[in-house]
């Protein structure tokens, strides 16, 4: 393990003062503010040559810097050591016996992935173990891709958009017959063809607390980030923790489908190598025809299918199977489309007299709301087009709020007929 100085951490209960010796006395440059949601804390990074130093200010009376400030007082709060994989970082200490404060890496500032070492292992400093969010060299799109969370009421129950980052898959694939000149208007590619997609998931909070598809998550490698020109700079873990959701609170975790940019997310790889279920406390339920597909992948599929992402909930026990269309809890229910696998399906939610859905990939953009705009992906196009056209008219009727799970710019939107074309008016 090799560690460099990134920032030192200041607390400080009189911010404006602060700034008045940092910024005006010594003529330092002070960055943005930004909250970590999570700590309820508000850092202010100042650059001093090849490290910063970060004051540190609470957001909250409950904070762990307000509780520092009311204990010692302002001052020396922590010092950050930057190193490249937190995650063998932390491993390698415990091997060693060492104390840690996190024993598993949590979301930090700046999409940052840390984990703080006791004081009484390294002799009374709080040391926190930084990695860096990846550096992305993806062009951006025409309009900004919004990892934002997103909140929706839906009569009782509370609807959370939160996203595990971005992905990049071919452009010809993602929009099948429909010509370039068209679909690259709406989905500039890269120079690879490749189009960006959100990797969006649905928190639902009713009588239990579900999340729908998880995203990719962090177990696959370089050479596999390269090829799908991944970004989780801001990933699950940054969206849950500022939509308020720990992975404790989540009771059920619900599939569409099994492919990788979905079900990534289910388990996580531990520090020990080990991989297992990401939501300790939670079900997970899958239709029994898509757990069959993919433990049984042929030539076409195989690609879409990693054992790992499912495989451990079958070993921890914590695996349920349904095999009809049926409610999950009270207000959601999963409806089988077919299409792009043989046993996808998508989720409807009602409640209050009104509807949503979370149709994952029977329209992964708002352009896919158009009946010809199909993807190359999908394995049974028909079925696809005939699910499409039925869920439309009802949405349409019904008002349903429908969530995008790959659209990168809407999370969110109702779809209308106007002048004979569709349309999504984004919702929230």
């Amino acid at each position: 393990m090799k560690a460099v100085l990134d920032h030192v951490g200041i607390a400080v209960k009189n911010l404006p003062a602060a700034l008045a010796f940092y910024r005006d006395a010594l003529g330092l440059e002070v960055e943005a503010p930004e909250e970590v949601t999570s700590q309820r804390v508000r850092a202010h990074f100042i650059p001093v040559g090849a490290s910063n130093l970060e004051l540190l200010e609470a957001t909250a009376p409950d904070s762990p810097i307000a509780k520092y400030l009311e204990k010692r007082g302002p001052g020396l709060h922590h010092i950050t050591l930057r190193v490249e994989d937190v995650f063998a970082a932390v491993a390698q200490l415990k091997a060693r016996g060492v104390r840690m404060i996190d024993e598993t890496p949590r979301p930090g500032a700046e999409g940052s992935t840390i984990a703080f070492v006791h004081p009484s292992a390294t002799h009374g400093v709080l040391v926190e173990l930084k990695q860096a969010a990846p550096a992305t060299s993806h062009p951006p799109p025409a309009t900004s891709p919004d990892s934002q969370v997103k909140r929706f009421s839906l009569g009782e129950l509370d609807l959370i958009s939160v996203c595990d980052g971005f992905i990049r898959f071919d452009g010809g694939a993602m929009f099948g017959t429909v010509p370039k000149v068209m679909w690259s208007k709406q989905q500039p590619p890269d120079e690879g063809n490749r189009v960006l997609l959100a990797m969006r998931a649905l928190v639902v909070r009713g009588a239990r607390t579900m999340i729908i598809d998880a995203g990719l998550g962090d177990k696959e490698d370089a050479k596999f980030h390269e090829i799908y020109g991944v970004d989780r700079s801001r990933n699950l873990d940054h969206t849950l923790a500022e939509a308020g959701v720990g992975v404790d609170d989540i009771d059920i975790v619900l599939a569409t489908h099994l492919h990788f940019d979905h079900a990534g997310g289910f388990t996580i790889r531990d520090a020990s190598g080990r991989v297992r279920p990401r939501f300790p406390r939670a079900q997970y339920i899958i239709r029994r025809g898509e757990w069959e597909d993919a433990t049984h992948p042929h030539a076409r599929n195989r690609a879409s299918y990693l054992r790992g992402n499912y495989m451990p909930l079958a070993d921890a026990g914590v695996l349920q199977l349904v095999d009809e269309d049926q409610m999950i809890m009270p207000g959601v229910r999963v409806r089988r489309t077919g299409g792009h696998t043989m046993h996808h399906q998508m989720v409807t939610i009602e409640s209050g007299g009104t509807t949503a859905a979370f149709v994952a990939d029977l329209m992964p953009f708002t352009s896919h709301v158009s009946d010809a705009w199909i993807m190359g992906y999908d394995l049974y196009p028909m079925d696809t087009l005939a699910a499409k056209q039925r869920f439309v008219k009802d949405a349409i009727a019904k008002e349903t709020l429908v969530f995008f799970e790959h659209d990168p710019v809407v999370a969110a939107g109702y779809i209308r007929e106007e002048n004979g074309k569709r349309i999504v008016v984004a919702g929230g």
